[in-house]
């Protein structure tokens, strides 16, 4: 199992590690001690070996000089980890951590089945697509950056309850749930606040739900008591699946995670792409969704109150325009997905059995 550095990339593989581990099998995650990887999976029971290597993508030239000379220390250090546990398969969920990882099974000729849950496929992901053995997908498009007949939409794992979010009552009050995620969003953030008193002066009911991060969520939170405005702010939404049943819109970046929560709810959305994700595939996420007529873009330069005011309140006061959105969204949806990937990993499993060969 290779994929670490963020929660984006080591959550999902381990929905996928417990699938696998659920049906007899034993996952072992190759990982970075300063990734995400280094604490959540050893929390989730897994082993995992550990390399040093860094990225390639957007990074300086000391850095650079830096990976590649690591990176054929870490491919055989990864060969030392074959050696040990003698893989049936390689799971990847892409990212620089998963480059020698990738490098390896290619070279071993070991089944490599990646996930790739972005409208455009990640910088080793592109790199490697020739030698996949089967690519997981979310958007049909990405098919193109793999051969032709090795590609599958599956989606990416989603916790159950985001596919059991009931729809609202037609005659509640509007409510909008804004989130940047679990650190929040400066531009979400100073945009929503900028929007409370085009709100108020439009007098019409709403609600707001905001996890704002830790760090602005004091002065933030003091702000909006002030506002006159009916919500909750939060530094953290602990049940986000609830957070998600009690809103109408959502207003959200637009990464793999929180597309997937959005398509499995099936609720209409705002995304403000975050402009630094690497690839801008924070981008390609929500204009995937844009042009299936689930989402509304905000370009994060033009994110501000009167811009987010105008967006919300068309939405709010088009009842069927938000519904057929919706209905849009959960096109998307995808369950599941880990099921899917054990399922695959199966698959191409089977010619490396001795009885397959003898047969």
């Amino acid at each position: 199992m290779a994929g670490g550095g963020t929660g984006g990339h080591v959550i999902p593989a381990l929905a996928v590690a417990r699938e696998l581990r659920d049906r007899g099998h034993a996952p072992v995650f190759v990982g970075t001690t300063t990734g995400f990887e280094a604490k959540l999976v050893p929390a989730a029971g897994f082993p995992i070996e550990w390399i040093d290597i860094g990225g390639l993508k957007r990074v300086g030239v000391s850095q650079t000089v830096r990976t590649l000379r690591q990176l054929p220390v870490s491919i055989r250090r990864v060969f030392r980890v074959f050696e040990k546990y003698r893989p049936a398969a390689v799971f990847s969920m892409g990212g620089y951590v998963a480059g020698p990882v990738m490098l390896a099974a290619s070279l071993r000729r070991l089944p490599l089945v990646v996930m790739e849950p972005n409208a455009l496929p990640g910088f080793t992901n592109r790199r490697m697509g020739r030698f996949v053995t089967r690519a997981l997908l979310s958007f049909p498009e990405t098919a193109r950056y793999f051969r032709r007949g090795r590609s599958e939409v599956t989606g990416v794992p989603v916790r159950p309850e985001f596919f059991t979010v009931p729809a609202r009552p037609a005659d509640s009050v509007f409510t909008v749930l804004i989130t940047g995620g679990s650190q929040g969003s400066r531009t979400l953030n100073n945009a929503a606040r900028e929007s409370w008193p085009y709100f108020r002066e439009s007098g019409e009911p709403i609600h707001f739900l905001h996890q704002t991060g830790v760090a602005v969520h004091e002065e933030i939170a003091a702000a909006f008591a002030q506002s006159g405005l009916r919500g909750e702010i939060s530094a953290f939404i602990q049940d986000m699946p609830a957070a998600f049943a009690e809103a109408d819109l959502i207003v959200s970046r637009s990464g793999a995670g929180a597309v997937a929560e959005i398509a499995a709810a099936g609720k209409p959305s705002i995304l403000a792409p975050f402009p630094f994700a690497a690839d801008d595939h924070q981008l390609k996420n929500a204009q995937a969704f844009a042009r299936a007529g689930a989402a509304r873009v905000i370009l994060d330069r033009e994110c501000n109150g009167k811009k987010l005011f105008e967006e919300i309140n068309a939405l709010r006061s088009n009842p069927t325009l938000a519904a057929s959105m919706a209905r849009n969204a959960r096109a998307f949806a995808k369950p599941g997905a880990a099921t899917r990937a054990a399922e695959i990993l199966e698959q191409v499993s089977i010619d490396l059995l001795p009885e397959s060969r003898n047969n």
